[in-house]
């Protein structure tokens, strides 16, 4: 049984000083590759150069909607050359955020647009942001619907009414450690059952999400309560509850969703 971790913020400097380590630990826990996650045109760079130092490592490119607001035209331009690397695997992580609007909404949609046309034209996935902007989400992803490729709702929290819809458009989901908060996870707890088998992917969204319930053995191996990708059988063991199925099961599918997903240079389960 292993696991590949689709959603992680290596380049965040949480990370700075022991990148081997959490890798190494990871990989001690059935964690056999992990997709670090770019969310400016610079940390995508950086995202790339990491995986490039280590062959279980991948990458993603993209502009984040809260950073939407300082993308500039020639971003576009270094996101498409580095989404020419086989080790780049996504265009994302992009989206909207309208809960903090960190970017104005009109800017949000411009950058998002601008990514869902680069998607189109190179075809690889997207790995997609949606907080409170599920209507404008829906509406653009329609728009493009003829020439998208396939795309996943990384880190999904919201509505079942938007599960449904992204369901109903053929979208993969994402499920973090999220899932394992009391106070806020539980409308997701209680609705993951409706994710088709083959459309299942888990993240740990790390550093960041770190799971409420873990033990007082598993707080005692992380480094100022950051979450880490050696997590993420912990969450496959919450979502797996979840949709009473075996970790087995859950795994497996997910696993081979993933490696479907990103073209993958690595083996089926």
């Amino acid at each position: 049984m292993s696991f590949i971790d689709i959603g992680v913020n290596l380049t965040n400097n949480r990370f700075n000083d022991d990148h081997e380590q959490v890798i190494k630990k990871a990989r001690n826990h059935r964690v056999t590759a992990q997709i670090i996650t770019g969310t400016t045109p610079e940390e995508s760079q950086q995202a790339f150069a990491l995986a490039e130092q280590f062959p279980d490592l991948f990458s993603t490119a993209g502009c984040h909607p809260h950073d939407a607001k300082d993308f500039k035209d020639d971003d576009l331009s270094l996101l498409r050359e580095l989404l020419q690397q086989d080790k780049v695997v996504a265009v994302g992580e992009c989206g909207l955020d309208f809960n903090r609007n960190f970017s104005p909404q009109e800017t949000q949609l411009a950058v998002f647009e601008q990514q869902l046309q680069l998607a189109c034209d190179i075809q690889k996935p997207l790995f997609l942001h949606e907080r409170d902007a599920g209507e404008a989400m829906i509406g653009l992803l329609q728009k493009y619907q003829a020439e998208l490729p396939k795309a996943v709702i990384h880190c999904f929290t919201g509505s079942q009414e938007s599960l449904e819809q992204y369901i109903d458009m053929g979208l993969y989901i994402g499920i973090t450690g999220w899932i394992c908060d009391e106070r806020r996870g539980q409308d997701l707890a209680n609705m993951v059952h409706l994710i088709p088998d083959d459309k299942l992917m888990m993240e740990t969204d790390a550093p960041f999400l770190t799971p409420r319930d873990l033990s007082k053995e598993q707080k005692a191996q992380l480094k100022s309560n950051r979450n880490e990708p050696f997590l993420l059988p912990h969450v496959a063991q919450k979502i797996a509850d979840c949709r009473q199925q075996s970790l087995l099961e859950l795994s497996k599918h997910c696993f081979n969703n993933t490696v479907t997903f990103f073209n993958l240079p690595i083996k089926q389960q």
